[in-house]
């Protein structure tokens, strides 16, 4: 509740007026009122009252609940032939608004496109359709603004200045005026800060906040890139202090309590340009059984609730990976530090203790907290040598672990089967990799080769999942799931007659 209105009802005993009911009571008088005409109606005198309705009803606005007319009369937006929702732009001028509510996304004009910007969130009145069947609308109000800061390139023609943005989606070029311009020459790329936004009749109007460099210059991609999503770079000295005060090993402290593994030989398995290891597997034959280990990084201890630590993750969510450089969402002194799986060193993780019957089925899982060693840092391409080209020299090289690695190969080999029996899809994607000439600039982009290595890998991690979505389910805790949508209409008619020309009979129903 709003500070304001919970210190007035506390003094005076009075609730206001809920949203809830006042959406109820604009819909029964099936007419937009003013603050004045609610405030006499409902008998409200005390000028706390009336201020507090008056958030309300503003919070209510704000919030795309309702609309306020010309004549300061609010309605409900479900009631007005309203929709609120978010604005996508296109590259070609037009738009669409993806409305809150869900359903059918409306069209916006390039006329009505000149008062919004891609991300923008706002209430359009629909006017009706457009010639491919789409509804279409006109922008009635702006509720919130999404861009602050854009990146583009800085131009100037005949002594007016503005920058094109790099983002297709946002199609007006943003005006700058002399005195915004800085050190920014023509050409160049440069981040430009928005003072005022479009309005119809005007254009965005903005100041050069930062010049990134010349257009084609060496990593100027990644620098857009950054810029463009505003992805944090720089790391506040308090999470600087933070990341340095636990040092370059694992205090003992923090190992009291959890599961040893530091004997047991789990390896991390990652491409060969990896910067950091998040995740290890050990695989072992237990009768007809296979026990599987999947650890992976615990942060926990580094990371506490409430530290600059944690509100910076929060802030960046997940690291972010380039072809040439990586944005880790902790201080590089814990992501390829301590909170990275090294070899031979002691580290803390979490980990999912599995067990296989021969079918390849989960028959017994657990999680623990524990501290482990990894006893190989091991590439994709190795272990593919070591399991399935069997290459003798290599084998040697890596013989500590190479019987654990040939038992989770078996394992991989056992649980494949069962996809394919149960008919599961499998997303073979085509993967590419970025190689860079002397002048950082990308010379050349090399498909790379997909192999049981990847594969199993891939299989550990679901069998992980799978064991941690039944640990939720049992234990009744709640937890994020993604639903994907059905197929639409339109697309099963297409898979029919895809079917029908086949002879395949489709008299499955959605």
């Amino acid at each position: 509740m709003d500070p304001f209105l919970a210190r007035e009802q506390e003094q005076y005993g009075r609730p206001s007026p809920s949203r809830e009911f006042i959406l109820q009571y604009l819909e029964e008088r099936g007419m937009p009122l003013t603050l004045e005409a609610l405030c006499t109606e409902w008998g409200m005198e005390e000028s706390w009252e009336v201020e507090a309705l008056s958030r309300r009803l503003r919070a209510m606005e704000r919030d795309g609940q309702l609309i306020r007319n010309r004549r300061e009369g609010y309605g409900p937006v479900s009631k007005m032939n309203l929709v609120t929702g978010r604005v996508i732009g296109h590259a070609e001028g037009h738009g669409f608004l993806i409305p809150d509510e869900g359903g059918d996304s409306l069209f916006l004009s390039p006329r009505q496109m000149r008062k919004l910007l891609h991300g923008d969130r706002a209430v359009v009145r629909v006017i009706g359709v457009d010639y491919r069947g789409r509804r279409e609308g006109a922008v009635v109000e702006v509720l919130e603004r999404n861009t602050e800061t854009v990146v583009g390139r800085f131009c100037e023609e005949r002594g007016a200045c503005f920058v094109i943005p790099d983002n297709k989606r946002i199609n007006q070029d943003i005006i700058v005026p002399p005195d915004g311009r800085g050190n920014a020459q023509a050409g160049q790329i440069v981040i430009v800060e928005l003072i005022e936004q479009p309005s119809g009749r005007t254009r965005p109007l903005g100041r050069i906040k930062e010049v990134l460099g010349e257009h084609m210059a060496p990593g100027m991609e990644v620098r857009i890139a950054i810029a463009s999503h505003g992805i944090p770079v720089e790391w506040p000295e308090t999470a600087l202090v933070e990341a340095r005060d636990f040092g370059e090993a694992v205090p003992e402290v923090a190992k009291q309590g959890r599961w040893d593994l530091r004997a047991t030989p789990l390896v991390t398995i990652d491409g060969v340009t990896a910067r950091d290891f998040d995740d290890a597997v050990y695989c072992e034959r237990r009768g007809a059984n296979w026990r599987l280990l999947v650890a992976i990084a615990d942060v926990s201890w580094y990371v506490r609730p409430g530290t600059a630590l944690d509100q910076e993750a929060r802030k960046r969510g997940n690291s972010v990976y380039f072809p040439d450089r990586a944005i880790p969402m902790l201080p590089e002194t814990l992501s390829n530090g301590l909170c990275s799986l090294n070899p031979e060193v002691d580290r803390l993780c979490m980990v999912c203790e599995m067990t296989f019957n021969a079918e390849g089925r989960i028959v017994r899982s657990r999680f623990a907290e524990a501290v482990m060693r990894s006893h190989a840092r091991l590439t994709y391409d190795t272990v593919a040598t070591i399991v399935v080209d069997r290459d003798p020299r290599v084998r040697a090289e890596f013989a500590e672990v190479v019987p654990h690695l040939d038992r989770l190969h078996e394992l991989y080999q056992v649980l494949r089967t069962g996809r394919e029996q149960r008919g599961a899809m499998d997303f073979d994607t085509q993967e590419t990799v970025i190689e860079y000439g002397a002048d950082r600039k990308i010379e050349r982009i090399l498909p790379t080769e997909r192999n049981d290595a990847h594969r199993l890998i891939e299989e550990c991690m679901i069998s992980a999942n799978v064991a941690a979505a039944r640990f939720l389910q049992r234990h009744k805790m709640l937890g994020l799931y993604r639903i994907h949508e059905g197929p639409t209409t339109d697309r099963l008619n297409k898979l029919r007659a895809f079917f029908r020309g086949d002879g395949v009979g489709a008299g499955w129903r959605r």
